[in-house]
């Protein structure tokens, strides 16, 4: 008798995305041990751990702002090691989420864990940590970055739009958190540098400003830079100009009550519209400064005319902009990144949203900046001071 032949089995495919059972794979279908992606390499793993730790560290930023916030680093400013318990009660907070705080904080590096405290682990803020944590008008102070990034995320869906069409996000269109962050981040470096570094930089112009001169403080947001200086030099006269009217409102209110309002003025104004052909500000004032706000704007050309209008003949213009190179390669550094993914995120979709004809970013490089000096009119530059954060430039008709 003829031996039977083994019946054909025909298979029904499995669903898509779904592994058929073994039993229903043919022989030449190999196990998916076999079929494992290889292990990956030396620089594989070196790149996915530094993907990694920015994840880390990007998520650890709401950690330090909730310590920013509810006075977490301030109570434990030179107090030594403090338990859980200790710092809780300090701070009206609950023991059951401070631990976790301050395990995310032992483990990113910002504080310290003293296992040798008579009450159990004691959790220490070091001296430096708190110059830069704790204390908001020491120079190094940088923690006011931080309260930015609910902002940063909030327009999320909005700047991934304007990826997709080209269209911007006007400044005044960031939740108002943005606006107190950025004023804060800044403040700290130019309380340091503008009076006592920056303006002696400039040639004859601390000497113009103690005698009695004009100044002009374009895109001075909430006018701390204007406030420092009128602080300063008394017998001169300042006037702020930004186009965010709540800055502006802002400003004017912290001109009071330091008591400054009987020297310095604010107004909304755009930069490129101040100082037309009718204007009895032509020529008049002894200094122009623009803080890290030039690249801000939709068309810093028409910007640096107006200071050049504004700006008398023998007078100085102070140009502050963020120590950023045009090339990224250079930019690697904590500051470069920082500066980099904020341009991203605030600096151009702001400069695009005003419509205007160049959208700079906050790291064009010295060589785009002077350029537009010099159409502006301004035939002498000169790099005058810097430091990780800023460089400073004089300009001269």
């Amino acid at each position: 008798m003829a031996e039977l032949a083994e019946p054909t089995v025909h298979a029904v495919p499995a669903p898509q995305g779904e592994p058929r059972p073994a039993a229903e794979r043919g022989r030449e279908e190999p196990d998916e041990a076999v079929t494992a992606a290889p292990a990956p390499g030396a620089d594989e793993r070196a790149f996915l751990s530094q993907v990694l730790a920015d994840a880390a560290t990007a998520a650890n930023g709401l950690s330090v702002s909730i310590g920013d916030r509810l006075g977490l680093y301030r109570a434990m400013a030179g107090a030594g090691p403090l338990t859980c318990a200790e710092l809780a009660e300090r701070t009206g907070t609950q023991e059951v989420y401070l631990r976790e705080w301050l395990h995310t904080q032992v483990g990113a590096g910002y504080l310290t864990r003293d296992e040798g405290a008579a009450d159990g682990a004691g959790y220490r803020l070091p001296e430096p940590h708190a110059a830069v944590l704790a204390d908001a008008d020491a120079p190094t102070a940088g923690v006011g970055i931080f309260g930015s990034l609910r902002s940063l995320y909030a327009v999320e869906d909005r700047l991934a739009d304007c990826f997709r069409t080209g269209s911007g996000i006007d400044w005044g269109d960031y939740p108002p958190e943005m606006f107190k962050a950025v004023a804060r981040f800044f403040r700290p470096a130019y309380r340091a540098n503008i009076v006592p570094v920056w303006l002696p930089a400039l040639n004859g112009v601390v000497e113009r400003l103690g005698a009695g001169g004009r100044v002009a403080d374009i895109g001075c947001g909430v006018g701390y830079s204007t406030m420092l200086m009128a602080q300063a030099f008394p017998r001169s006269a300042f006037s702020g100009f930004d186009c965010h009217q709540p800055s502006i409102d802002r400003a004017r209110i912290i001109a009071e009550e330091r008591e400054l309002d009987d020297h310095v003025r604010f107004t909304a104004a755009a930069a490129a519209e101040l100082a037309p052909a009718d204007s009895s500000d032509q020529n008049t004032y002894d200094l122009v400064t623009f803080f890290n706000c030039l690249h801000d704007m939709g068309d810093p050309l028409a910007a640096a005319r107006a200071a050049r209008r504004l700006v008398k003949d023998d007078g100085t213009v102070m140009l502050v902009e963020p120590n950023a190179d045009a090339d990224p390669n250079r930019n690697t550094h904590p500051e470069g990144r920082l500066f980099m993914a904020l341009s991203t995120a605030i600096c151009l979709p702001a400069a695009v949203a005003q419509k205007g004809p160049l959208a700079l970013g906050n790291h064009p490089g010295e060589a785009a900046l002077r350029a537009i000096a010099e159409e502006a009119g301004f035939i002498r530059w000169r790099r005058a001071a810097h430091t990780p954060r800023a460089v400073v430039y004089e300009l001269r008709p």
